[in-house]
């Protein structure tokens, strides 16, 4: 991405960022000695970060729970719980992370904050629906559909932001989606059979 202004490199999971810091991409920025930081980078780091862990984490509670207790309720609660709980926790990690980097305002750690717990919230919430209105079962199957095209969809934007080929990122996000169901899966499968 070629701008007028200075530019500066932001990490962004395992790839990197380049953003400019002028009018040209319609961004207001910040400049802490020289760094250029621009204000949607709190936005993109928030909301990206949030629906990513929303999709891994409540996909993972989902199956675990599901295979380990075969409850409705019980998988009910445990997404609502960590809608709630993780959105808060990962939230205030968030909050942390970019005041540690020492280069964001106030405003601006408060704007990737508010939109991490927003959209872990929103996001693990969705996979509410297919276990209110199926059984497990399929409630399980539909999650797991649900989340692999959420997540690809988000990787495939990703891609895209950073000029790079969408298959490989979204090959990777999914393998890892994966290890996370089959390992929740098998946790849960071994706290059945050992506690029941």
């Amino acid at each position: 991405m070629q701008g007028n202004g200075s530019l500066s490199e932001f990490g962004f999971g395992s790839h990197s960022v380049r953003m400019g810091c002028d009018a040209e991409f319609a961004m207001t920025a910040s400049h802490r000695g020289g760094t250029c930081v621009p204000v949607d980078h709190s936005v993109r780091v928030g909301i990206s970060f949030g629906l990513t862990s929303g999709v891994i984490t409540t996909l993972g509670l989902l199956v675990g729970l599901s295979a380990g207790t075969s409850s409705r309720i019980a998988v009910l609660g445990g997404i609502f719980t960590i809608a709630v709980a993780d959105s808060l926790s990962d939230a205030l990690g968030i909050h942390v992370a970019e005041e540690a980097e020492g280069v964001h305002s106030q405003r601006e750690v408060w704007i990737a904050t508010v939109a991490t717990f927003g959209s872990k919230l929103g996001m693990a919430l969705t996979f509410a629906l297919p276990v209110i209105l199926l059984d497990l079962d399929a409630a399980v199957v539909v999650s797991i559909l649900w989340g692999a095209v959420a997540l690809s969809l988000l990787s495939w934007n990703l891609a895209r932001s950073q000029g790079v080929r969408a298959g490989p990122v979204v090959a990777e996000h999914l393998v890892v989606a994966a290890v996370v169901i089959a390992a929740s899966y098998l946790v849960g499968r071994w706290i059945s059979t050992v506690f029941s």
